[in-house]
């Protein structure tokens, strides 16, 4: 039998009042993710994540003179398609290219007509243009003004007798969009894209990198992850209110100090467990699918106008470095709202509008106090923009938009939880 000075010296692990600092976190966070509504909210999620980062995968398809690939063969008859393309973008080949397809223009059997436009038909569509066509629409949109679309078919107004003078044209068009009236930059903000653009190594490399950008177009669909993680952390401080466990939590003797900043790392560390596993669900099936190839090519081989001096996988990391940053900002926001209502649900009455109302207000152009604003909500700061030169200046410091989201969530962030710390110790229970 066990003497009563031995059990004295026995301490209590699971009781928070006798916990130190870390087994605070593990009880609290323990307390988070042994719920049965934790796991079915974040079961939910993560097959609602893979859905949608798997419908591009479902639904992709591809042509051929035979007709319609749909799914994986689709997607491996396009990687062999860019076997050839893997190719330094330099002048000579550009200049190659644009002269070969201005040759199949020549022969009046391989164009057709459509009233407002010539286009390739036949043996010199299907095997000159189609198996390369994304990448000479590149080529054919960096010629073009800004905001106009242009194709393949006006190659034959290109004039490449002398050489096609690709990076000038690159050149050009950035500074065609610098100078837009309507996105109103100051010289700073010139001189920061500029800048920013100079850094692009050149030749471009080309290449086939089908899945990176599956992944940065779906940013925005990770915002139901965002809602789901903060459904599970809603009740952290709510949720003792409507147990009537809080007159308990704060007479304790760390109630008001230890275990409250224990519950907000709980919650924190959550957060971050569950932010990892959706992203590596939702980069994992495209990449499987499509491939991990062109995670070392430039982004502007999707689009020239691109100024970020970034490959696609250094694209994507930044954006879910943006993304990781709203999530801890929407944590807190409902840390801080948990701290202050007696519900969990009315903590949600809040938050749902913050994330989705955002996304049924579109931007109407790049400046203006209206639109910076709005690039900055969380439905539109985790959509990464690369093309956009989004702007903001304070003082004579020009900045993107990535450094404007990550000033602002981890200043909105750091202000939601000492609200939400103060909120819960400043707390009067009942009676």
């Amino acid at each position: 039998m066990m003497s009563a000075k031995q059990n004295q010296r026995t301490p209590n692990r699971t009781h928070p009042r006798r916990a130190d600092g870390l087994s605070l976190i593990r009880f609290e966070f323990l307390k988070i993710v042994r719920k049965r509504s934790t796991l079915t909210i974040m079961a939910v999620s993560l097959l609602l994540t893979a859905f949608l980062f798997g419908l591009p995968v479902i639904q992709y398809q591809i042509y051929d003179q035979n007709g319609v690939m749909k799914g994986t063969k689709g997607i491996a008859y396009d990687r062999e398609q860019y076997a050839d393309l893997s190719v330094p973008l330099t002048e000579e080949y550009i200049t190659k290219t644009i002269r070969e397809v201005q040759g199949l223009f020549e022969d009046p059997a391989n164009v057709g007509y459509d009233g407002n436009e010539r286009f390739l038909i036949g043996d010199a569509y299907w095997n000159e243009i189609a198996p390369r066509e994304n990448f000479l629409n590149l080529i054919a949109r960096t010629y073009a003004a800004p905001n106009e679309s242009r194709g393949y078919n006006s190659f034959p107004d290109l004039d490449a007798s002398d050489g096609a003078d690709f990076y000038q044209a690159v050149q050009a068009k950035r500074e065609a969009i610098l100078n837009e009236p309507g996105r109103a930059l100051s010289n700073e903000q010139k001189a920061y894209w500029s800048g920013m653009a100079g850094k692009i190594d050149t030749p471009l490399q080309y290449g086939y990198y089908e899945g990176w950008e599956v992944i940065i177009s779906s940013f925005g669909l990770l915002l139901f992850a965002v809602l789901a993680i903060c459904i599970v952390i809603a009740p952290v401080f709510s949720g003792e209110y409507q147990a009537g466990t809080d007159a308990v939590i704060l007479s304790a003797k760390y109630g008001r100090t230890k275990l409250v900043t224990a519950k907000i790392i709980a919650s924190l560390l959550f957060g971050t467990i569950a932010f990892a596993l959706h992203m590596v669900t939702a980069c994992a099936i495209p990449l499987a699918a499509f491939g991990v190839s062109g995670w070392n090519l430039p982004m502007q081989i999707a689009n020239t106008a691109i100024p970020y001096p970034l490959t696609f996988l250094q694209g994507t990391m930044r954006n879910i470095g943006i993304l990781y940053l709203v999530l801890l900002g929407m944590i807190g926001l409902t840390l801080f709202l948990s701290s202050r209502m007696k519900s969990p649900y009315l903590v949600l009455i809040v938050l749902v509008p913050v994330l989705f109302i955002p996304m049924l207000l579109s931007p109407n152009g790049t400046a203006g106090a209206y639109n910076l604003m709005l690039f900055l909500l969380p439905y539109q700061a985790v959509m990464p923009e690369f093309g956009k030169y989004i702007s903001y200046q304070a003082g004579g410091l020009a900045f993107d938009a990535f450094s404007a989201r990550a000033i602002l969530y981890a200043v909105f962030t750091a202000v939601m939880l000492l609200l939400a710390r103060g909120g819960f110790q400043r707390h009067e229970t009942a009676g």
